[in-house]
């Protein structure tokens, strides 16, 4: 008669092997993690998208001790499992030294048979560990910015920048000097990637977004861990174009996990919960643009000067039309379907007058303040300006958001309404 296997023992090879199956990307990823420049050197807080202490830095620290011989990777390793049990990946790292330190990794081949969910999950996590380590040597440059900030009104404090073909978040901070990047944090989007079309495609969505209210752990499903920050997607632009979908959002994750894998939304971005807690606690709801590239451009604000000259003198040409009422100007510098999704009559002068407005119309004597412009180019050239108009006669600010659009190398303006 056969003896049963003992359980416990099948579990801890199962384990043992799954931890052997990884072995062969830490020690080239702790070379890689060694050549990180020295402005990521300098301030931590932008790699690991926290202080030192972060479960992130934490584990790329023990990369570097790895990279470097250094025998103290293996204590740092069980500290951080012992402190943040439901990282995975750190958890992978601490079984891979263990082996290592019984001698056997160097000459066992990795595992290629076991459960298809378990060499997934090494697959995945393998794909972690590389975009985390890589985020040392992807940093923004020194003194640059997304090119799709033309201009940043004063009451924006911050713009969040997506990475996602790297899995990362970039938190931007405005400060006397200009947008000054301030933190970085891993982050997980759809199962499919990116370039969101239809709805329950699992992607997310590329372009720029605007944060519009905030949900507490209170407000959320577990799945969401902390909380989220609801995008507007689809925007108008999005809408204009017949993409459909709903419910994007930036959130947390599972307090069992600490993270996900790279691909694991249904087109959310999420990030772990410590770093999501920091981004509900500074973003300001409705003011703060989320752009969320696939890939992102960083340029110097110099670079963008002529651009961002030309396109707020072509605002003050249409608001100086409109005050006028110079209908052949407006006429112009508008497309044909100018506001007409929402059924508005404001100034559509390019089609009969619908008496339902459902757009608010702006007083002509309005001032604007607070202007921000942001640009997109893919697939199209648009641009995104949010400004507050302030009507001397109601004695009231509102908050507005515009979308232009260009056709023939010609802006115009498709949609003007409140935010």
């Amino acid at each position: 008669m056969t003896k049963a296997p003992d359980t416990s023992t099948t579990r801890r090879a199962l384990l043992s092997r799954a931890a052997l199956a990884a072995g062969t990307f830490v020690l080239p990823l702790g070379r890689a993690s060694s050549q990180s420049t020295s402005r990521t050197r300098g301030n931590p807080a932008l790699v690991t998208g926290s202080l030192r202490s972060s479960p992130e830095g934490r584990l790329i620290e023990i990369y570097r001790t790895i990279a470097a011989g250094n025998k103290n990777a293996l204590p740092l390793a069980e500290a951080l499992v012992r402190d943040v049990p439901d990282f995975q990946l750190g958890q992978l790292v601490y079984g891979d030294l263990l082996i290592a330190q019984s001698g056997a990794l160097p000459g066992l081949a990795p595992v290629k048979d076991g459960p298809p969910a378990v060499r997934e999950q090494l697959q995945n996590l393998r794909a972690e560990a590389n975009r985390r380590l890589a985020a040392l040597k992807e940093m923004p440059p020194p003194g640059t910015v997304p090119e799709q900030v033309l201009e940043l009104a004063g009451n924006v404090r911050h713009v969040v920048v997506v990475d996602a073909s790297h899995s990362r978040v970039f938190v931007f901070e405005q400060q006397a000097g200009g947008l000054q990047l301030i933190r970085s944090s891993y982050a997980s989007i759809g199962r499919a990637g990116f370039g969101k079309q239809l709805e329950g495609d699992l992607r997310t969505p590329l372009g720029v977004y605007h944060i519009t209210s905030r949900l507490d752990d209170q407000q959320v499903d577990e799945l969401y861990g902390v909380g989220a920050l609801p995008l507007n997607y689809p925007n108008e632009h999005d809408r204009r174009l017949g993409r459909t979908g709903s419910g994007i959002w930036l959130h947390g994750v599972p307090r069992v996990a600490y993270n996900r894998s790279p691909y694991a939304t249904e087109g959310c971005v999420a990030l772990a919960n410590d770093d999501m807690t920091y981004l509900m606690d500074v973003l300001q709801t409705r003011r703060t643009p989320v752009i969320i590239a696939d890939e992102v451009n960083w340029v110097r604000p110099a670079e963008l000067a002529a651009e961002r000259r030309g396109f707020l003198a072509l605002c003050t040409q249409w608001q100086t039309a409109y005050v006028r009422g110079d209908n052949q100007v407006l006429q112009a510098l508008q497309t044909a379907d100018f506001n007409a999704r929402e059924s508005s009559s404001f100034h559509n002068v390019s089609s009969k007058v619908d008496a339902r407005r459902t757009i608010p119309e702006p007083d002509p004597q309005a001032r604007w303040s607070n202007v921000s412009v942001f640009r997109w180019s893919r697939q199209a050239e648009v641009a995104i300006v949010n400004y507050t108009a302030t009507s001397p006669r109601q004695s009231r600010s509102v908050d507005r958001r515009q979308y232009w659009v260009q056709e023939q190398r010609r802006w115009q303006l498709f949609f003007d309404g409140p935010v």
